[in-house]
């Protein structure tokens, strides 16, 4: 019996509703809501059952159904409208026109849909809308990811609310994956080197609209269980397994892409888990090309994207070098690069200094030398990231560290209700959600009548206690639960009743029991008679995380409270599904991490998008998007050396903040009528998330910021047999040997600073010795801005001096001059830079500053 063969019977559909098996292998279908609503209309109760999924759904669907539906006049106009908008969208655009130079991009998990488990959380869901807008946008773009045959962990709750963790296999035979093929028509492998042996791996393709997702896949007969097993289980295992997926996606990613007939010419990683994609990268730069390492080194960097996604130094990947070094030795056994060059860009010490059971690569500073274009996921979160890796580049000004911030944002078509989406096609017009947000679609939503809005909110309220009810009869009957407390859970919640949502990862800076801080005063929120509040929860614990599974336990606990058991709601197993009803459904979004570790925060961007109001720390997007208008704040941004007394008065802003504002505002005006001062909020959120927190508006910025100068970058160091690289390489190895020699011997002003006004002006000159360097390569500055009480600066502008006279033996002499434009108390000073950005920028940085 060991040696079944293994056959599919897949449903047989009338040849005039064929489209349908189509429609359901592209994910396009994830984004279109009349797509979702023509599945639905098969069968509802299967639709549900089965999460949602069009495969699994018409492989369940009798005949008998199947060939009703061929003779359904309405359900044959319904789908005939589906497939010329699918069409228009996607198969007119065919695979033979992507360009085989496409943008490469590469995360570890992807959130594109609940039925398709290779996400865990909010980094996944940003990489799937990052593809859905790419498609949208016709950015001709692929996605390397790795195909988790057991996914991310399914959360089950025992009865003392203690999180439990399951993983049942993806089921292959319903997911919409295709084999890529070589062109003998066999499955196309690739192959990675490990220290006990050769791994192979399939790829799959997944179509996400015009967009393609290419997933690796080690589940194959002929490897060794333990190589099977890399693609088991996103961040399974140990942290072998861990360095194994992060090899197999960075390394293993770009071989395939190599073998499909790509080249991409621009590469993006999200996060750091795919910086070994600069090995193979650079390896093939210099056997395809016949190139250095160091001129391969001028290529990589100026063409490469790279993310960051927390600023939580834990959560940046790190691996031993006794763990690291035989892996590298095996995969890049036949590769012209030596191991400790890539140590050398990582910034480890020699190997004389160093300690290979203590010393531990860093993904993110591997990351970040091999990437001209570095960002965070908003503006605070770019400050923060500063910050935190400000010291590897020592000579330069905090604020000029080269980590910029592209502000995250989310896919309005896949987030947004139907029914707010329909107001906004109403108001604004059609293809709203693809264009540029003016003053004139801000009117216009202004202009929609409260009671349409309210309405539309109140459907989706009505989904969302549908779905928790729902969700929490199952959990309880898999518990074995009598079947009195089963039907109790048929009363929980209340339509009437201002409800609140707090979903995300049950980490403890997130706080999820901030609001249970004082527990007296939460119970008289709870329970008020006249205007009551109502908490649902959701989210999981990293599997390892015990203080947060203690979270999940105290909150469950206060479910089973007989006075609160109405009021708190814990839903099990949170997925893009719940996530989906949460954002749709709830009044307030609440939002409570230890500011400033909130990277970003999209979940708060989808709510908002719906019309749920921010209640937010000052943290992530929030920081951005807050306006007085559209939500509230909790705190005001303070942070507090003392974290239980920071704790404590955000819990008591909290509660003044619902009991003076929040709950007052909700109920005002509401016995039978519309809130208006809460659908202007409404409104106002509304507003925030299309004028700038969208997928669309992110990717546009990725666009314009870094992959066009990327591409422009690679067209001119590849040009001419790579002509313009070779030399630029020279050229930048001999600044650098002799950069140290650079002295700005003097500096001087024409005018006495203390009696400066406002209209003056005055030239500051300096003296530099640049020895053998020509002044061609080099850029003196006058460094300049407003100073604090500790006289340094605390924000900067440049200048670009000008060349003035050649003073002969290797001195020159510069200058320019400063408007004094604002009152104020200043500083200045002068350096030398490398002309050339890309120099200054690598890893530590070619800067020489003044020193007298």
């Amino acid at each position: 019996m060991n040696k079944l063969k293994i056959f599919n019977i897949a449903p047989t559909i009338p040849e005039n509703i064929q489209f349908l098996e189509r429609l359901s292998m592209n994910l396009w279908w994830t984004w279109n809501s009349s797509a979702q609503n023509l599945f639905r209309r098969i069968d509802p109760a299967l639709w549900y059952r089965y999460d949602r999924n069009p495969l699994e759904l018409l492989f369940h669907v009798s005949q008998e159904r199947m060939q009703e539906l061929s003779e359904d006049e309405g359900f044959l106009s319904h789908m005939a409208e589906v497939q010329q908008q699918f069409y228009e969208s996607v198969e007119k655009y065919t695979e033979d026109t992507i360009p085989k130079d496409s943008i490469a991009y590469f995360s570890l998990e992807y959130g594109i849909h609940e039925s398709i488990r290779i996400y865990s959380g909010g980094l996944g869901i940003l990489a799937g809308d990052h593809l859905k807008a790419a498609s949208d946008m016709d950015l001709h773009l692929v996605g390397v990811g790795l195909f988790y045959r057991d996914g991310y962990f399914r959360q089950h709750l025992n009865n003392d609310g203690w999180q439990e963790e399951s993983y049942p296999a993806n089921k292959l035979q319903y997911m919409p994956f295709e084999k890529v093929r070589n062109e003998n028509g066999e499955d196309l492998t690739i192959e990675l080197t490990l220290p006990d042996g050769l791994v192979k791996a399939v790829v799959w393709k997944v179509k996400v609209g015009r967009t393609l997702l290419y997933l690796l896949d080690s589940n194959l007969p002929d490897n060794r269980p333990k190589h099977r097993d890399i693609t088991s289980r996103l961040y399974g295992g140990d942290r072998e397994m861990r360095l194994r997926q992060e090899l197999l996606l960075g390394v293993g990613g770009f071989d395939a892409l190599l073998q499909m007939g790509y080249e991409p010419k621009v590469c993006h990683i999200n996060e750091g888990h795919a910086a070994f994609l600069n090995l193979a990268r650079l390896n093939h730069f210099m056997v395809t090309h016949g190139i250095s390492f160091d001129e391969a080194l001028e290529v990589v960097p100026q063409t490469k994207v790279f993310t960051t996604h927390t600023p939580v130094p834990a959560g940046h990947e790190s691996f031993r070098l006794d763990l690291l070094k035989p892996h590298l030795e095996a995969v890049m056994s036949h590769y012209e690069i030596d191991m400790e060059d890539i140590f050398s860009l990582a910034q480890l010490p020699d190997k004389e200094n160093r300690d290979d059971s203590k010393t531990e690569l860093s993904m993110t500073v591997l990351a970040l030398r091999t990437s001209f274009f570095a960002n965070g996921v908003s503006e605070l979160h770019g400050r923060v990231s500063r910050d935190m890796w400000n010291h590897l580049w020592p000579k330069h000004f905090k604020e000029e560290i080269p980590i910029h911030y592209i502000t995250n944002g989310v896919h309005l078509p896949t987030w947004l209700t139907e029914e707010i989406s329909l107001l906004l096609e109403r108001y604004i017009g059609a293809g709203w959600e693809k264009s540029d947000f003016n003053g004139g679609e801000s009117k216009a939503i202004d202009g929609i009548l409260p009671e349409e809005l309210w309405h539309a909110h109140e459907i989706a309220g009505s989904r969302l206690i549908a779905t928790v009810r729902r969700r929490l009869q199952r959990s309880l009957e898999m518990k074995g639960a009598p079947a009195y407390e089963i039907e109790q859970a048929e009363n929980v919640l209340d339509h009437k009743v201002l409800t609140i949502g707090f979903a995300r990862r049950f980490a403890t800076y997130k706080r999820a029991n901030l609001i249970l801080k004082d527990m007296e005063r939460l119970k008289k929120l709870l329970l008020d008679r006249e205007q009551p509040i109502q908490i649902i929860f959701a989210g999981k614990a990293h599997p390892q995380d015990e203080r947060g599974k203690q979270l999940i336990q105290q909150v469950y606990g206060l479910t089973k409270d007989p006075e609160l058991r109405r009021r708190i709601v814990f839903l099990e197993d949170y997925d893009m599904f719940i996530g989906e009803r949460l954002v749709q459904g709830v009044d307030v979004w609440l939002n409570n991490p230890r500011r400033p570790r909130e990277a970003s925060g999209t979940s708060g961007m989808k709510a908002a998008l719906n019309g749920a109001i921010n209640f937010s720390v000052l943290d992530g997007w929030w920081a951005e998007a807050y306006n007085g208008k559209n939500g509230w704040p909790i705190g005001n941004g303070e942070i507090y050396e003392d974290q239980e007394y920071q704790d404590h008065v955000e819990a008591q802003h909290l509660y003044n903040t619902l009991e003076n504002e929040i709950i007052p505002l909700y109920y005002k005006n509401k016995n039978g009528n519309i809130p208006e001062a809460w659908t202007n909020m409404m409104k106002e959120s509304i507003k925030t998330v299309l004028s700038r927190f969208s997928s669309h508006r992110m990717v546009k910025e990725y666009q314009d910021y870094t992959y066009k100068p990327a591409l422009e970058n690679y067209n001119n160091l590849i040009s001419n047999n790579l002509d313009q690289c070779k030399k630029t390489s020279k050229l930048h190895a001999e600044l650098l040997e002799v950069w140290d020699n650079i002295k700005i011997t003097e500096m001087n002003t024409d005018s006495d600073l203390s009696s400066l006004r406002v209209g003056d002006q005055f030239t500051v000159a300096a003296t530099v010795f640049l020895n053998d360097i020509s002044p061609d390569f080099v850029d003196l500055q006058v460094f300049y801005g407003p100073v604090g009480p500790m006289n340094t600066l605390e924000e900067s502008y440049t200048i670009r001096m000008n060349l003035e006279e050649t003073l002969g033996d290797g001195y020159f002499k510069y200058s320019n001059v400063i408007n004094c434009t604002h009152a104020g108390r200043y500083g200045f000073t002068v350096r030398a830079v490398p002309r050339d950005k890309s120099w200054k920028d690598t890893m530590p940085g070619m800067i020489t500053w003044a020193d007298v």
